[in-house]
């Protein structure tokens, strides 16, 4: 049998399968019945920047001695634990199960992010993903002001904790191959590509403006294949890839690419987590066909650096292809 065992941050997974951060991932029974169901690592539900300051806020101002007040700053907030709730299911993770287990955490600012950063390293972290989006509308940031201060944040974090540190990114930025060269330059153990947000919309019956989410498609796969094959031949950055991974075939076109893991949360919620077993079975009769022992033997074969026709990684606007759908 070919082995899907592989390494991510220095971290020994059984297989390249990491449960992405959601709300599978949120509680010590879902974070129990993740590994039960064979993933390689899980990436715990991330903790939001207001919710450290929001608990900060509480201690420096006594909101713990009026309940009331308290709730209701948590039920505005909407989130289900605090930064202590969040550092006793690390704990917990860590002595209930026997994979990593990667805290998560979504914010911009400094003072939070090193504050969280060093709880989750003492609660027993294996790694930490950082979360972070710094959206500008000022039109007198430039772009390199803004991933500027993607640099200070990942280098002070690096500062602040021994364990290893990835960064979830979203892909608007002007050139990503220089920017994960620099987030590389500055000791970044992984980037995880790519971030899915929240999007605006707008009703046009009661006009005004609300924010939806999807799940992602299985179409997401493609942009997400061409920067990964990108990036991984122009960085040794490990690339955790997420986003329209819905089946074993997506596993294996990204680790091809080059991709180190891959994160899966949308197939979960659309078939269940007994699809883990199913995925990892596929992908093990694939290397079987293709007589790969170890996923090191065909990772990154078919990345910008390696495939014979890479140009295609490049081209965004075939003029058959667009023909094709006139």
């Amino acid at each position: 049998m070919p082995s899907l065992e592989t390494t991510y941050m220095g971290l020994t997974l059984k297989n390249p399968i990491l449960a992405a951060s959601s709300g599978l991932t949120k509680t010590i029974e879902n974070v129990k019945a993740c590994e039960k169901a064979g993933v390689g690592a899980v990436v715990l539900k991330s903790l939001f920047e207001e919710v450290l300051a929001e608990d900060d806020w509480n201690t420096n101002n006594g909101v713990l001695q009026h309940p009331e007040m308290y709730d209701y700053l948590r039920s505005e907030l909407r989130y289900q634990y605090g930064i202590d709730e969040y550092c006793t299911l690390i704990q917990k993770a860590k002595e209930e199960t026997d994979i990593p287990i990667i805290a998560s955490i979504n914010g911009t600012s400094f003072k939070w992010l090193l504050k969280f950063a060093r709880r989750t390293e003492a609660a027993g972290a294996d790694a930490l993903e950082l979360n972070v989006y710094l959206p500008r509308i000022n039109e007198m940031v430039t772009g390199g002001a803004i991933e500027a201060a993607y640099f200070d944040v990942l280098e002070k974090i690096k500062a602040g904790i021994s364990i290893p540190v990835s960064m979830k990114i979203g892909m608007y930025f002007s050139s990503l191959p220089e920017f994960a060269r620099q987030l590389e330059y500055r000791k970044l153990d992984a980037l995880v590509m790519f971030n899915r947000f929240t999007e605006p919309e707008i009703d046009i019956e009661n006009i005004d403006i609300h924010t939806t989410f999807s799940l992602s498609p299985k179409e997401d796969i493609n942009r997400l294949l061409r920067w990964t094959a990108i990036v991984s031949a122009k960085t040794n950055l490990e690339i955790s890839a997420t986003g329209g991974v819905h089946s074993y075939e997506g596993l294996v076109k990204l680790l091809l690419a080059g991709a180190s893991t891959v994160q899966l949360a949308s197939v979960l919620y659309n078939k269940g987590l007994g699809e883990i077993e199913t995925i990892l079975e596929q992908t093990s009769a694939w290397m079987q066909r293709h007589s790969f022992e170890m996923i090191d033997q065909f990772r990154g074969i078919l990345n910008f650096s390696e495939a014979e026709n890479a140009e295609l990684y490049l081209r965004a606007q075939f003029m058959e292809k667009i023909r094709a759908i006139d």
